[in-house]
């Protein structure tokens, strides 16, 4: 895919239509080996290429793992697992620095946190200690050992699970940590038509021998393709008037950051791109709205889950008014 960045322009129509073509071969490619609903597959590639990271809630089995290694493959990247548990030390994902008695020099030895594609299971069985130690490679990918900064590779995502039902001996991640995930999606039960494919072996192709459709670089120029959709005002004042409804609902002790509005608008830029178009509609905030912003939400109950967060945005969607088509444009 060739896109060329034009600064402070929006995306060419021939941009977009490349885009959307990368972006439908990845995910056809992603969900031949995933099985997982369409829309999914959809969102975890916009995570990826908007440069966020994603929290898989699910329980075992479900194909999370398969998922995080077909987005390495369609985009050429490593992968790299880390298997959370009480026990696991910040050095064990970070790297170490370790001396050399043959070159008399210190040298850094990475962890398993440089890769393209960094899964890191069941995150809320590691220590809080443990789990602060991402919190600057999501942020800034880049990790600081012994005051020496290591930067990440790129393109680079983080997708971290948790299973929603298993809580016993399990941290919950503090809001610090959630607000570093772009999206909290859930994959689901396959449909029949591909849990029975599953259980036939018909469909056991490895994630790693899937085509590579973009590189590196193609992902850093969907990225800045991306950055030049248009957003309109009123587009910009729905999110606006979204969050401040989030902040004054009786039932939230605590709505979404600018921070968290930031995001969505980033997220929809790279959501209308893959579908082909340079302007952001209402209706790519709404189908975000979900993913991006259900687990920044702070019920007075406590943490929201998934399924009481979905309600509440629903709720907030149905209570604000959405800019008519004429205004999405401009």
């Amino acid at each position: 895919m060739s896109i060329t960045t034009v600064d402070s322009a929006a995306p060419t129509g021939e941009e977009a239509v490349l885009a959307a073509d990368a972006f439908e071969r990845m995910a056809a490619g992603v969900g031949s080996v995933a099985r997982c609903a369409p829309a999914t597959v959809r969102l975890v590639l916009t995570a990826f290429a908007a440069g966020g990271h994603v929290l898989l809630e699910d329980l075992p089995g479900m194909g999370k793992t398969t998922l995080a290694r077909a987005l390495a493959a369609v985009t050429g990247g490593t992968v790299r697992r880390v298997q959370c548990t009480p026990d696991l030390l910040p050095s064990d994902i970070t790297g170490v620095t370790i001396f050399n008695d043959r070159t008399r020099e210190f040298e850094f030895h990475p962890g398993p946190v440089f890769g393209n594609v960094v899964i890191v299971d069941e995150i809320n069985r590691a220590s809080p200690k443990t789990q602060s130690a991402l919190l600057e490679v999501m942020q800034e990918e880049q990790v600081t050992v012994d005051g020496t900064a290591h930067p990440a590779p790129s393109p680079f995502l983080v997708v971290a699970t948790q299973n929603p039902l298993d809580l016993e001996g399990t941290f919950p991640l503090p809001e610090a940590q959630l607000d570093r995930f772009l999206m909290r999606l859930s994959l689901g039960y396959p449909a029949e038509e591909a849990e029975l494919a599953l259980m036939r072996g018909s469909s056991r192709t490895a994630p790693e021998g899937l085509e590579q459709v973009l590189d590196g670089e193609g992902m850093a120029r969907l990225g800045a393709a991306a950055d030049r959709v248009i957003v309109a005002d009123p587009v910009y004042e729905y999110v606006l008037r979204l969050a401040q409804h989030t902040r004054r609902h009786p039932r939230l002790r605590a709505g979404v950051s600018p921070r968290a509005s930031i995001a969505l608008c980033g997220v929809a830029r790279m959501y209308a791109l893959a579908a082909g178009r340079v302007y952001v509609t209402p209706e790519d905030v709404k189908a975000l709205a979900g993913p991006v912003w259900g687990h920044r939400l702070v019920p007075l109950s406590g943490a929201a889950t998934a399924q009481e967060a979905a309600l509440l945005l629903d709720e907030v969607l149905d209570q604000v008014p959405v800019p008519g088509p004429h205004e999405n444009r401009r």
